[in-house]
């Protein structure tokens, strides 16, 4: 991955779109910026004080940066009305319906990220703050039969390739922020609200989970992996851990 100098590899399918618009916008403000330094230097040297002439305000200058104030307002516009508008309600509000996408619950603490997988008819288990231990992160009920074939990882996010991912997130403690780079995806997560996100990763591979949102003393290690894997490696893997989960009780 490119963690340098440019912006990371785009890995989902919206991140080529969110590059583009970060893109445009430092191309438009490098230009303005070139555009104003080269006219306030013209100005600076062509009506500036010599022997026998004043420093004087050239005729028509409210015009010009009237004019000026005018260009960037229309691009402004522009961008907000003809990109982000239609980039945000794509990304934020047309979500794929939960029954054709894989679904995860998140339940984020100081200093990890837990991970909910449902059960094979996407039902999650009931979750109690009481039940909440060392072996039972989440709080997970066990008298409830919908939990029963639900998965529970800790910082380890296992999602499939050419299929969305639905994520709902939560907080047992603090404000955190989950942030995957790679798939530009970001948002804080509330104790007591429930945020919503998607992607559709369109690369296999081991990626970076941050918590972008300062949580505490140990903040800065509060990360985890989100692997995208093949259709047919993510059900092997998925198997795997219900049936370890099986042997275990």
């Amino acid at each position: 991955m490119n963690f340098n100098w440019g912006l990371p590899e785009a890995a989902s399918t919206f991140a080529g779109e969110i590059d583009w618009g970060i893109s445009a916008i430092h191309w438009v403000m490098l230009a303005m910026f070139v555009a104003w330094g080269a006219y306030m230097a013209f100005l600076l040297f062509r009506y500036k004080k010599r022997d026998g002439q004043k420093a004087a305000v050239p005729q028509g200058a409210e015009w010009h940066a009237l004019g000026a104030g005018a260009l960037i307002l229309v691009l402004e516009v522009g961008m907000i009305f003809f990109y982000d508008v239609p980039v945000w309600a794509k990304i934020r509000l047309d979500f794929p319906p939960d029954a054709t996408s894989n679904v995860v619950e998140i339940t984020a603490e100081q200093f990890a990220w837990n991970f909910q997988y449902p059960s094979e008819d996407g039902s999650f288990g009931r979750k109690d703050p009481k039940l909440i231990d060392s072996t039972n992160p989440i709080g997970l009920d066990p008298a409830d039969p919908k939990g029963k074939d639900n998965v529970v990882t800790v910082n380890e996010l296992h999602v499939p390739i050419g299929k969305p991912t639905v994520l709902y997130l939560t907080s047992k403690d603090v404000i955190h922020d989950f942030f995957v780079p790679i798939f530009r995806m970001k948002t804080d997560v509330v104790p007591g609200l429930r945020s919503q996100l998607w992607f559709e990763p369109t690369k296999v591979g081991k990626y970076e989970i941050g918590c972008a949102q300062l949580c505490g003393i140990g903040h800065s290690k509060m990360r985890a992996d989100i692997i995208v894997q093949t259709p047919e490696d993510y059900k092997t893997w998925l198997a795997a851990q219900l049936k370890a989960k099986r042997d275990s009780e």
